[in-house]
């Protein structure tokens, strides 16, 4: 799965506005973040099998670290830990745990079976929802596009700003699942590699569109008054004297 991740990373705005949305994207992502990282130190590997499901061509038959049930928990909480660490605020350090457990649960829903327990287990888990290329793209594209609408609601764009850093991000994306649906397959593992590394580009992308929007009013999703707009004052009534 990959624009599906991004779509719960946008969704989880309208659940804890003042989380930043760089933390919400990285969340659902964060395994995948770390995959090229433990590729590169060959620590995890990687074949490049056009046809192993109708979706990828990679062989994902080495990932214990970053896609294991065990370490995805362990990932889960780290994250979780990091931000409340750095924010103090335990419902959205929750969160974005369960945002970061969220990769492996959609990860076990669309992979074959090859996800395993724990580092060197035997067990290998997964549905196969990549066997299914119509399938696939009908589940992911009802996450991200239900994500990116929640997202729109939950926020408004701040007076002045850009709606561009926003709508770039989103078609950026989309470009890059077209791509990676009709595209040959990579040249090669290096290049996976390197792709992998540039992900971690798009966590200060979204930091970008945060500094452009703001959340929505509380109490009144939809709406365009930014939730740090003053209130208008009240009318004070005033007697006249004859």
């Amino acid at each position: 799965m990959f624009v599906g991740h991004f779509g719960v990373g946008f969704g989880s705005k309208a659940v804890r506005p003042r989380v930043p949305l760089a933390w919400l994207v990285a969340a659902p992502v964060f395994l995948d973040l770390l995959w090229p990282l433990f590729l590169i130190a060959g620590v995890e590997s990687v074949r490049i099998a056009p046809g192993d499901t109708a979706v990828t061509p990679l062989d994902l038959h080495d990932y214990p670290y970053s896609h294991s049930l065990l370490m995805a928990v362990v990932w889960s909480v780290l994250f979780g830990g990091a931000y409340f660490a750095r924010h103090r605020d335990r419902a959205g350090a929750a969160l974005l745990g369960a945002g970061v457990f969220s990769h492996w649960v959609l990860d076990f829903v669309t992979h074959r079976p090859d996800m395993p327990l724990y580092p060197g287990s035997t067990t290998l888990v997964g549905l196969g929802l990549w066997n299914s290329v119509a399938g696939t793209v009908v589940v992911e594209m009802l996450i991200f596009l239900g994500g990116v609408f929640l997202y729109a609601r939950a926020t408004a764009p701040r007076p002045g700003a850009s709606h561009w850093p926003f709508r770039s991000l989103v078609f950026f994306l989309l470009f890059m699942y077209a791509g990676n649906l009709a595209g040959p397959p990579p040249p090669s593992v290096g290049a996976i590699e390197v792709a992998g590394v540039l992900m971690w580009l798009l966590v200060p992308w979204a930091a970008w569109v945060e500094r452009t929007r703001v959340p929505t009013e509380p109490g009144r999703p939809g709406t365009n008054a930014p939730a740090d707009t003053p209130a208008a004052p009240a009318p004070t009534s005033s007697s006249s004297s004859s």
